[in-house]
């Protein structure tokens, strides 16, 4: 029995930390310093196991240039630097809006939000801090179906922001798709 694909576009600012979490993801919490997936490797593969269910989930990083919009995604993650207010702004002013205008079935498809580098919260950012909150509400706001976050390069909580986003995916395989009933749920 082959395993069911589920494809998942992650979009947000350059150098916020995208390819650093799947680079994460594939190389394990004891790796250090975590060998980066290169983007001519896409679609990053992993083989999930969820109730006894095969899942073949392919990730795709807008770092690589190459026609995002082309993509028939099943999930939207919108990614941001938590060290970045400017990234937190641009995932609402720009990238949910770039997202709507590319995929026509956009209001079917479940988007989490994904705060990276959780590890370089500062309470000393002369722009303020990000609270989890603060993005939280953003979410909302975004109408986004769920809410993550973490580091990758300490590792803190990207295993369950990984697999949040694999089960918010495989709802996707679903009758009922996706996206959840209303608002924003954090993990």
């Amino acid at each position: 029995m082959e395993d069911e694909v589920v494809k998942l576009l992650l979009v947000g600012d350059e150098k916020c930390g995208k390819t650093t979490f799947l680079s994460r993801v594939r190389a394990g919490e004891d790796i250090n310093p975590i060998p980066l997936l290169r983007d001519i490797d896409q679609p990053y593969i992993f083989s999930v196991n969820i109730s006894s269910k095969s899942f073949r989930f392919e990730f795709y990083d807008t770092s690589s240039p190459e026609n995002w919009r082309l993509l028939d995604p099943d999930v939207i993650v919108i990614c941001y630097d938590i060290s970045q207010r400017l990234s937190l702004i641009n995932m609402k002013r720009y990238w949910i809006n770039e997202v709507k205008q590319s995929f026509s079935r956009m209001d079917s498809l479940p988007v989490v939000v994904m705060g990276l580098k959780r590890d370089l919260r500062s309470e000393n950012d002369p722009n303020g801090i990000i609270y989890p909150q603060d993005a939280y509400q953003m979410a909302q706001e975004m109408r986004a179906d769920r809410y993550v976050e973490c580091s990758a390069v300490t590792g803190e909580l990207v295993r369950p922001a990984f697999e949040d986003i694999c089960k918010t995916a495989v709802k996707t395989t679903t009758e009922k798709g996706g996206q959840s009933e209303g608002g924003c749920t954090i993990m």
